[in-house]
């Protein structure tokens, strides 16, 4: 495809998003298709994904009913997506989930079920999008979204914090491997955005707490469009000399 003079022009680009029913992956999906993207939502809920849809700008897009805790259904389901889009530019994996537990209340089946979504998920994705005869020729575009929390520590966020920690870790290595097909991988790491998940996560805490939290963000808390206008920037083909890079959108937290 022809270079566009917009830096996020996407030139109607077929781009995954996961997480698309809700949150930062509903916004991004939105933000995506005001650049002219082609979005398949991914996600769980059939009626989320048709509100998220019907908010889209343009036209092409698709919804792919998906649970990403069942690994071996990715693979298949990209590819039959595949079969409607055309060749896949990008994806990007915004779904996560988050589970507030002390260390002895952590047991692995805890720290599993995010594993699951947050890191092994994403990777089963990357696998599925990057096949040969799936993704654009010659060009593509892997964003995850991983947390400050990758960065440091939270109580009662042990799991969380391993696995967004290792989300930024992955990213490094597959930007090397896929830099020879001029694939480019990159993360995103959100402070404190408020959407359903982070406010259920955040139920759990005092009130002192959640004070504390938003104080120690200096911009104040996030909106999910803002994580988003960073995404469709590291997406889109403008961005073509940066790989392997994890951007804070985070209002400051992890500047002091």
């Amino acid at each position: 495809m022809a270079e566009s003079d917009s830096l996020a022009d996407f030139a109607g680009r077929c781009v995954v998003v996961t997480g698309a029913s809700s949150g930062i992956g509903r916004a991004v999906a939105i933000e995506l298709s005001r650049h002219d993207a082609r979005v398949v939502l991914a996600g769980r809920n059939e009626e989320r994904l048709a509100e998220t849809s019907a908010r889209l700008a343009g036209d092409g897009h698709r919804t792919l009913v998906l649970d990403l805790a069942r690994h071996d259904a990715i693979g298949d389901a990209i590819a039959q997506v595949h079969g409607s889009t055309g060749p896949i530019y990008g994806m990007c994996h915004a779904a996560g989930v988050v589970a507030t537990r002390p260390l002895q209340a952590n047991k692995v089946d805890v720290v599993q079920a995010q594993l699951d979504v947050n890191l092994l998920a994403g990777l089963e994705l990357a696998r599925a999008v990057c096949r040969r005869d799936l993704m654009t020729d010659g060009e593509g575009s892997l964003l995850f979204v991983s947390s400050v929390y990758g960065r440091v520590g939270m109580p009662g966020q042990i799991g969380y914090c391993a696995t967004k920690g290792a989300v930024a870790a992955a990213t490094r290595a597959m930007a090397l491997e896929l830099a020879r097909r001029n694939i480019r991988v990159n993360c995103l790491s959100p402070g404190l955005v408020r959407t359903d998940m982070t406010d259920q996560a955040l139920g759990l805490l005092s009130d002192e707490h959640v004070r504390k939290l938003e104080a120690a963000h200096p911009l104040g808390a996030g909106r999910p469009e803002d994580v988003a206008r960073a995404a469709v920037f590291l997406l889109s083909p403008g961005s073509r000399w940066i790989t392997g890079a994890d951007l804070a959108v985070d209002g400051g937290f992890t500047a002091q």
